[in-house]
């Protein structure tokens, strides 16, 4: 099943803590996860950033929220319990627990009051936060990617207007970025154009060379297919060569990229998705806008010796 959203997390996590003993949050989410039927894959699944895991983020979520409703005490960092209201709580039976069901509680009024007033009016929600399914972090990383996204698009969109030349360039400079052929100009000089039509330039794997890497750039709108992959393996395969790389600002047919999973010698296929995501990544073309730092409490700051 999908992963619940934190709000629909909430009943649960209240039951799971019926037992009136104190608990760790990965106890909590081992719980949760089972009752639920969740599979390893769906614990595994991660915010945008892959900082953290979705569900784990969720399941916190529910518990700070439960927290300044007064259903759970938390008396140490990590750490819970059910407290008396919460017993209450489960006593009556409700069918859901979330945010508008908690606002009957003054502490969590008082909670939301606080958290509106340190929001600036020029903020954009995309829904009510009592319908909400996404927690804070979750709010942030999809606006985060929404802008990632829209950055990715414009640069595919300008090497695709740029010369032939110039994506030569790009790949160099992303290359270096990456960590290898050594210098832009050591690169560049390695980059020229082989004898072999299907081979681009080769470059160092690292500084000392002790290997290299050959290289393919496709400027090109219509979809790269096998053909082309094997022209480039034959010729990986006329210079002995270990290791490929094949770039393109188009994309791979799924041939072409089966292709690659059963043979050798090892190549790597970066298609125009793949390539702006790697500039976004390592700067090329792209500069800093705004830096958001995101603080938590340190809870350890208040625990006396």
């Amino acid at each position: 099943m999908a992963v619940p959203d934190f709000q629909s997390l909430m009943l649960p996590l209240l039951k799971f803590s019926a037992d009136g003993e104190e608990h760790t949050m990965q106890e909590a989410r081992d719980g949760l996860a089972e009752i639920m039927g969740l599979s390893q894959e769906d614990l595994e699944k991660r915010l945008p950033s892959g900082r953290q895991a979705t569900f784990a983020n969720r399941v916190a979520w529910a518990k700070v929220y439960l927290t300044q409703a007064g259903v759970l005490e938390s008396p140490k960092r990590g750490k819970f319990y059910i407290s008396d209201r919460g017993r209450k709580i489960l006593a009556e039976g409700p069918e859901r627990i979330d945010i508008k069901y908690l606002e009957r509680f003054e502490e969590f009024q008082q909670f939301r009051q606080a958290s509106n007033k340190n929001r600036t009016e020029k903020v954009t929600h995309t829904g009510d936060d009592e319908t909400s399914s996404t927690t804070p972090e979750e709010t942030l990383e999809q606006a985060y990617q929404q802008l990632r996204d829209e950055v990715a698009n414009e640069l595919l969109h300008l090497i695709k207007s740029n010369t032939p030349d110039f994506f030569e360039k790009l790949v160099v400079y992303l290359i270096v970025s990456m960590g290898y052929g050594g210098s832009v100009k050591e690169a560049g000089k390695a980059t020229r154009k082989t004898a072999d039509e299907g081979i681009d330039g080769v470059i160092k794997e690292d500084r000392l060379g002790l290997d290299a890497i050959y290289l393919q750039a496709k400027r090109w709108e219509a979809v790269v297919g096998r053909p082309e992959i094997q022209k480039f393996v034959g010729a990986l395969h006329g210079q002995r060569a270990k290791k490929g790389v094949f770039i393109t600002t188009s994309r791979f047919s799924k041939e072409a990229l089966d292709y690659v999973g059963q043979i050798e010698p090892k190549v790597v296929l970066i298609d125009g998705s793949d390539l702006v995501q790697l500039m976004i990544d390592h700067s090329v073309g792209v500069s800093s806008a705004a830096v958001y730092e995101v603080k938590k409490v340190d809870t350890d700051f208040f625990i006396e010796d």
